[in-house]
């Protein structure tokens, strides 16, 4: 089979579920339903595993899944899915902690993503630093976990609390959650990439599709040694 499809709008890298566990995922804005839609059923033709359309309005969502059945449909991350894989006996623990209710979208996107490539998900949700009791008060659950997952806007200091209690890996998550000085998750970017905690791993704003993907790679390396 050739690595790459021409749809003649898309060439898709049909070759990625063997390389890196996990189909190509499929970004909705900028594609109109008929492209989403053609799109999605050749990658069901040609991968065995789990199928996404990441930040799909929900009219769209209901568009595409008349033509392409089976699919689940998680507004609150705006994620389509078909074949969801259920966690394996050595599925990753993966713990998605977020700052505040604001960031609980992005977070959700997160949690689903990393569930539907096969982990095993907690989601901890308003723990944020100006009630740190909060978060002090779930460690023993951050402890339990292979991989963190921290989510939060504005100083986005959570990333560094969390990391100063776990000896996992730290996947952080700024958003755009915040006041005029947040610039719109500038300032939670830049006090993740500049915490006193080291070795936290910094994506994109709002990117929580980013940190379920690093968390599947991290995945694949964890299970190796086990």
């Amino acid at each position: 089979m050739s690595a790459a499809l021409d749809l003649g709008f898309a060439v898709l890298d049909v070759d990625r579920e063997r390389r890196q566990g996990v189909a190509e995922v499929v970004y909705a804005p900028g594609k109109t339903v008929p492209q989403i839609v053609a799109i999605a059923q050749a990658l069901l033709e040609r991968q065995e595993g789990p199928v996404l359309v990441s930040r799909i309005e929900p009219e769209d969502a209901a568009r595409v899944g008349r033509s392409v059945r089976g699919w689940t449909h998680h507004p609150d991350a705006r994620l389509l899915v078909w074949r969801a894989r259920r966690p394996a006996a050595d599925a990753i623990r993966l713990t998605v902690v977020a700052a505040g209710t604001a960031d609980r979208p992005v977070a959700r996107e997160a949690a689903l993503v990393a569930g539907v490539l096969g982990a095993r998900v907690r989601e901890i949700h308003d723990v944020g630093v100006a009630g740190l009791h909060r978060l002090l008060a779930r460690e023993r659950e951050l402890r339990a976990a292979d991989v963190v997952v921290v989510v939060a806007g504005m100083e986005a200091a959570l990333a560094s609390a969390v990391a100063g209690l776990v000896a996992v890996p730290v996947i952080a998550v700024p958003t755009s959650v915040g006041y005029g000085a947040a610039f719109e998750g500038v300032t939670a970017l830049l006090g993740m990439l500049s915490g006193c905690a080291a070795g936290v791993t910094v994506v994109n704003i709002d990117s929580g599709f980013t940190a379920a993907l690093a968390a599947h790679r991290m995945s694949i390396a964890l299970r190796g040694r086990r």
